[in-house]
């Protein structure tokens, strides 16, 4: 096992639009998150991951890039980010952007001159096609509802966007984009930057000839993922990534990977691949999910968790490297997904903090995850802001869904339920903004705030910065070997972390009842040690027999 700092770094993703707004206009900017630097330092982390702050018209919250080396009014000025990058560094942390290059904005340069001819210079930068007896190239489903392909009047050809159409994807096969792209990443990382989280790289290589995909449902349009999703040039455009920019530097790289196996991880991430350090892969997010995809809601199980999370922490073990989150800016609040939002919020936080960070893996903290923030159910659909929402909203009532069928998939799965804005304090707005917000804030921040947090010994924040030091104390939590134990409990997952002779055992009681953990006998130990626990206890107690309470989680050390 090869040791490398960002194995052993925590890191914190922002949402820059609903982190710190210093200007009052409603909207999270660059200075904004600048002065609350010391908050993060204090919390313990290592590397600050921000989304997208370049040029954008925000069709999809800066995921649709208009200019890659300039800064999106909104959020300020290259002076407002060069300030915050010397603060970060000054502190101690790092910074990691995000790069996304699958596609732009119709309103880059590039897409402007590509949709003018079909001769002009530019034209081949995007993926233009003719259409086929009146209909779309092919029959691929944006990730966004609707057809994947978007036609242009100007020269009577679609263009194909995998997300919005106002988010035309690059065409990764033509030298002259992956150039651009190269020199982008190293004007970047020549400006002090540590590396980059990739947006969905692993659709960057398509399938030659863009072919229609099975069809199984009664729409003509059907997900053609097996031909975008980890292509057929994948593995070769990002060794060349590696080659021309990444391995010039000493950074760190985290792919967004849908529909990644562990066994594709591992060609992704294993040390003599020369790609990326690790991936983000989706499997434990889609336990939910029933066939007809993300708002086609299912409970999600236990049994379901411990095979998913298993699954990955033995098949990366000294192969390849773990990403390890349960909650981002395009996932539900993890309190209220996979813990107990009202009875329970602080206990089932807690333990689901300790049940991913003392993980194989880089430890990802969303924003407002350290405070134990929750979802949130706007009264009306007028209220969200989310564009995937919004397009499924729209389709599906013109199918005849009916609207409170909707709204209850939107209350448990929509993305803007990780985007409301920060809970600083009990004052209007929750301290975010002396303005308007961009989006409502939760209207719990009253009792759920930074502010009450940083000053309760008990808070789930106070409890994420001790999880945070054990980390960076015991070499195990970063490097162990996990291993699974009681398989079938219904309501306990337990897990043991080794290396050498230190042993690490993990409890977590998932639900709200008081089951038995009993310690396996091939579990031998001499003396143990209290590292962590939501609940008082006693340390000095036996464990052999635990009656475990709602939502309880301790950690040992055993020797």
């Amino acid at each position: 096992m090869i040791k490398t700092w960002w194995k052993e770094s925590v890191v914190y993703q922002i949402y820059p639009r609903s982190f710190m707004d210093s200007n009052g206009d409603g909207v999270g900017d660059l200075r904004g998150i600048t002065s609350r630097l010391d908050y993060l330092k204090n919390l313990g982390i290592d590397v600050i991951w921000l989304s997208p702050v370049y040029k954008s018209p925000n069709d999809d919250n800066g995921y649709d890039v208009s200019d890659y080396q300039d800064i999106m009014d909104e959020f300020g000025t290259m002076q407002d980010w060069e300030e915050l990058i010397t603060e970060i560094h000054n502190r101690g942390m790092k910074l990691i952007m995000d790069l996304v290059v699958n596609h732009s904005s119709d309103e880059h340069v590039w897409f402007q001159e590509s949709r003018k001819s079909k001769d002009n210079p530019y034209r081949d930068y995007y993926i233009w096609r003719e259409g086929q007896d009146g209909h779309e190239p092919n029959n691929w489903v944006s990730c966004f509802s609707g057809s994947a392909w978007q036609y242009d009047e100007q020269t009577g050809e679609y263009y194909l966007h995998l997300f919005s159409k106002k988010q035309p994807d690059l065409n990764w096969e033509n030298p002259k984009v992956r150039q651009e792209v190269y020199d982008m990443m190293k004007w970047w990382l020549d400006k002090g930057i540590d590396g980059f989280r990739m947006d969905v790289i692993n659709f960057i290589s398509k399938v030659e000839g863009l072919p229609d995909a099975p069809n199984h449902g009664d729409s003509r349009y059907a997900w053609g993922g097996e031909f975008f999703m980890n292509g057929p040039r994948i593995h070769e455009f990002l060794q060349e990534m590696n080659r021309e920019v990444l391995s010039k530097y000493e950074c760190m790289t985290v792919g967004e990977m849908p529909g990644v196996t562990p066994d594709e991880a591992v060609l992704y991430t294993a040390d003599d691949r020369h790609e990326v350090n690790m991936v983000f892969q989706f499997e434990h997010m889609d336990l939910d999910s029933g066939p007809g995809g993300k708002w086609d809601l299912k409970p999600w199980t236990l049994h379901g968790l411990k095979d998913t999370m298993s699954k990955w922490q033995r098949e990366l073990n000294g192969r390849g490297w773990n990403s390890l989150y349960l909650n981002n800016h395009d996932q539900p609040r993890l309190v209220s997904r996979f813990g107990d939002d009202q009875r329970y919020r602080l206990e089932s936080a807690k333990m689901l903090a300790t049940f991913l960070h003392m993980m194989q893996g880089t430890p990802y903290v969303y924003q407002g995850e350290e405070i134990g923030m929750t979802n949130v159910r706007f009264e009306t659909i007028e209220e969200y802001q989310d564009i995937e929402t919004l397009n499924m909203y729209r389709e599906k009532r013109a199918e005849g869904v009916p609207h409170e069928q909707l709204m209850k998939s939107i209350y448990v799965k929509g993305r803007d339920n990780a985007r409301t804005p920060v809970q600083w304090d009990d004052s209007a707005n929750a301290g975010f903004t002396t303005g308007t917000p961009w989006l409502k804030v939760n209207p719990n921040y009253t009792e759920i705030n930074a502010k009450q947090a940083i000053n309760d010994p008990n808070s789930v924040y106070n409890y994420y910065r001790q999880l945070i030091q054990l980390r960076k104390q015991h070499e195990v939590i970063v490097y162990g070997d996990y291993e699974l134990i009681l398989p079938d409990h219904e309501q306990i997952y337990a897990y043991t972390r080794t290396l050498g002779n230190e042993k690490l055992l993990v409890i977590c009681n998932f639900f709200g009842g008081e089951p038995v953990f009993t310690l396996p006998e091939e579990i031998a130990f001499g003396e143990k040690e209290l590292l962590i626990s939501n609940y008082e206890v006693d340390g000095a107690g036996e464990i052999g027999e635990i009656e475990l309470r709602p939502y309880e989680t301790r950690v040992y050390k055993l020797k």
